[in-house]
């Protein structure tokens, strides 16, 4: 069995494991299921840098019953769903991204570079549905913290404080 297929296994067993499924222990992360918030939004495609893979090792999806975002897991964390104020489509943070860290900024994922562009920025009405799981989100990232803005969420979930991109030591590799 090939490596892909098994990070992708094990990615998916760890998003499922970020929601509890009576929505009690993922809802006293960062707030209550049904909060709602305005947030701002931009979207991304696969053609762009990370490609077609979701920061779990799955694929991004458009054309499914939840749809792939982006966001700093230190925020929103792996797992969280919302929708959009109006709008039946759910989301689910599966991404993350180095110019999401500290901005409170959710990408959305959008399958061409047409749609990405008719996206824009928008501010928007988001309700959660369910919040993910900050300790499934450290998880994941403290293997990669190799890269600034996964140090930098690292940092916050691990309640270090916002630490500024560059200022935290390089890993060190053996």
């Amino acid at each position: 069995m090939s490596i892909r297929y098994l990070v992708a296994g094990a990615a998916a067993i760890l998003l499922s494991a970020c929601a509890s499924s009576n929505g009690h222990q993922s809802a006293s992360v960062n707030g209550r299921a049904g909060q709602k918030m305005t947030v701002r939004t931009t979207a991304y495609t696969h053609t762009e840098a990370g490609g077609s893979v979701n920061g779990i090792g799955g694929r991004l999806r458009f054309k499914s019953n939840v749809r792939s975002a982006a966001a700093d897991w230190s925020w929103l964390p792996l797992g969280t769903r919302f929708r959009i104020a109006g709008d039946k489509q759910e989301y689910v943070i599966e991404d993350y991204g180095s110019a999401l860290v500290g901005r409170q900024t959710i990408d959305m994922y959008m399958p061409t570079r047409k749609m990405m562009n008719n996206w824009g920025v928008r501010h928007v009405e988001i309700e959660v549905l369910e919040w993910g799981s900050k300790s499934m989100s450290l998880k994941l990232l403290a293997g990669r913290t190799r890269h600034d803005h996964v140090r930098t969420m690292v940092a916050s979930l691990r309640g270090q404080g916002v630490i500024a991109m560059g200022a935290m030591p390089k890993a060190r590799t053996f």
